[in-house]
């Protein structure tokens, strides 16, 4: 039996899932835009009622690219879950958690383009083949490079920033598909992917991926030790 627990906190959504057995057995999922510090541990108390902490095999978390702030709260919480239970917190790219979340059917026979807005008018873009094996990194993407970076041949963009894959591509002859649902990582396909890492771990030795951040771009803040002031100035 493989029990993980997964945790969202990356965009504009909150969600905690609990997987076992192959199965979700409790999902909670709110959109929100701010919020996810208050909303995030009364949402997986609700979602482990029952279950014990204890029963986990490990946490995971999506660890990015997304909002700062927000992938901030769930890696802390993920962190602090596992050092309690003394389980292993297991990082989840974004870009993976998105395109776990796609059928079967929707990806046959297309490369996959996950690209998630990150609000400045590019993306986060990772592409996949039909297998959803990457096809390179994740990276940031204006509308004007994203062309040159998508594979050839039918193509299946998704994410909340498909409709920016296809607005670069409206000059262009492809046959393209958009993945129905612009939502954010969800916790569901989170923890899936959680419980299919851990089992490979188990098998081979693998290590796990670590609960780190990807941001894939530098911080709009800068440290006031960069800035010339002291902390605790005033401004």
């Amino acid at each position: 039996m493989v029990s993980v627990l997964g945790i969202d906190t990356s965009a504009a959504a909150c969600s905690a899932a609990l997987w076992r057995d192959g199965a979700v057995l409790a999902r909670e999922h709110r959109a929100m835009a701010r919020g996810h510090a208050e909303a995030l541990m009364p949402m997986i108390e609700r979602v482990m009622r029952g279950a014990g902490y204890e029963s986990l095999d490990a946490v995971a978390v999506t660890a990015g690219p997304g909002a700062f702030t927000g992938l901030r709260i769930g890696l802390a919480a993920a962190r602090g879950i596992a050092l309690a239970a003394g389980i292993p917190a297991i990082g989840i790219s974004a870009f993976a958690a998105v395109a776990a979340a796609i059928p079967d059917a929707e990806i046959a026979g297309r490369a996959l383009a996950v690209a998630i807005d990150t609000k400045r008018g590019d993306v986060y873009l990772q592409c996949f083949d039909e297998k959803r094996r990457p096809l390179g990194l994740g990276r940031v993407a204006g509308g004007a490079e994203i062309a040159a970076l998508l594979p050839k041949g039918p193509l299946l963009a998704a994410g909340d920033g498909a409709d920016i894959v296809a607005a670069a591509l409206a000059e262009e002859a492809r046959d393209l598909a958009r993945h129905a649902e612009r939502a954010p990582p969800d916790a569901a396909a989170v923890a899936a992917l959680g419980a299919a890492l851990l089992a490979e771990a188990r098998c081979t030795g693998a290590p796990l991926p670590p609960p780190e951040p990807l941001y894939l771009r530098a911080p709009e803040a800068t440290p006031l030790a960069l800035q010339g002031k002291p902390r605790g100035a005033s401004r």
